[in-house]
């Protein structure tokens, strides 16, 4: 709030931090409620685990490293998946980009199963729960500071291999050029492995939100507001296959194609771009044209 304010650079909408801390505090609640379900699954899926590789030191360096690579793609689905996208949302819904929007989080995670499958596979592999649960809490941590604009770069060395504000700030960007790139949760080297890596441009300043914005600082909207649209459009479907796409489709999907996913939307941008109808910082995403996802 003080560098929004004394430098001009950043913007700050103190009723868009206290939703973002609502939403931190019931994702909290919600955690505390629930991880004896997760605790429970791990427990007793341990007993089924390839190998015993237990406390050595090497576990705890080789399990942070697993469990990023795991937060990779668990977080690449819950922008592909629109089940997934309907928890993840919440956390991409705030206009501003600050350390409140780090807080700024799901309540109803429960529903998308992520306590079974997250770090299952690193407990079936050897590694004690106990250090999943802890290397999976250095990950959130390491997250907190990225959720910045007040810091531009970091050493060159550092943006090369680690995530970084400027990084994330372009994943929580809508610009066309930005959507669905950096997924790094603390290495960016995974999304220049896959294939999802872009560099914040100076001459594009990152805009941030969902492709169509709430327009509401209400916690419980946003919270409920995709899970709502998946069953209003479920109830409304024309056939099985037509609600399946609604629940696991992309984001935007629709059966006759009159929403737009951030493919279709980044499609249309290229192909204006290569035309010259648009500026390299045109503003697409702005329109009403666009799926409120």
């Amino acid at each position: 709030m003080v560098y929004a304010r004394t430098t001009g650079k950043a913007r700050f909408e103190p009723r868009d931090s206290a939703a973002s801390l609502a939403m931190g505090l019931g994702n909290t609640i919600a955690g505390v409620l629930f991880a004896g379900i997760t605790a429970a699954w791990l427990t007793f899926i341990q007993q089924f685990a390839l190998f015993d590789i237990g406390y050595v030191w090497w576990a705890w360096i080789a399990a942070f490293v697993l469990d990023d690579f795991t937060y990779y793609w668990s977080h690449r689905w819950a922008h592909t998946v629109r089940w997934f996208w309907a928890d993840h949302v919440v956390h991409h819904s705030s206009q501003h980009y600050n350390l409140t929007t780090a807080l700024r989080q799901p309540w109803f995670t429960v529903f998308t199963f992520k306590f079974m499958w997250l770090g299952s596979w690193l407990v079936l592999l050897g590694f004690p729960p106990v250090i999943i649960a802890f290397v999976g809490s250095l990950n959130l941590i390491y997250q907190f500071w990225i959720h910045t604009e007040a810091i531009t770069r970091m050493p060159r060395w550092f943006e090369a291999v680690m995530n970084t504000p400027s990084h994330h700030r372009v994943h929580h960007a809508t610009n066309p050029i930005y959507l669905d790139r950096n997924y790094a949760g603390v290495f960016i080297i995974w999304d220049k492995m896959f294939g999802t890596f872009q560099p914040e441009l100076d001459e594009e300043r990152c805009r941030y939100g969902i492709v169509k914005n709430l327009g509401t600082w209400n916690p419980l909207r946003i919270s409920l507001h995709e899970w709502w649209g998946i069953a209003k459009d479920v109830a409304g479907s024309k056939s099985p296959k037509d609600a399946l796409g609604y629940i696991f489709a992309p984001p935007g999907w629709s059966p006759d194609g009159s929403r737009m996913t951030s493919k279709t939307i980044k499609e249309i941008w290229e192909a204006e771009r290569r035309d010259g109808g648009a500026r390299a910082d045109s503003e697409p995403t702005a329109g009403s044209r666009l799926p409120a996802e």
